[in-house]
């Protein structure tokens, strides 16, 4: 094999490598972004959820409250 053609071979597994890499590295970003969406989503589902009972409590009859401690 020609200098050139191993010279040229080299560069390539060198670009492979560092592709490899950065496929790697992309992967784990795609899977921790993954696992915070998931996490957030349950965090927003809690908050609606926690919404939705105060709004439920604030429609309530006042007149059906317990008298303050103060009567």
């Amino acid at each position: 094999m020609s200098d050139a053609l191993e010279l040229r071979l080299t560069e390539l597994e060198i670009k492979l490598t560092f592709m490899d890499e950065t496929v790697r590295a992309l992967a784990e970003a795609d899977a921790d972004q993954s696992r915070r969406i998931v996490a957030l989503e349950s965090l927003l589902r809690a908050a609606r959820n926690e919404l939705a009972a105060l709004r439920q409590s604030q429609a309530d009859d006042p007149r059906l409250e317990p008298p303050p401690p103060h009567y």
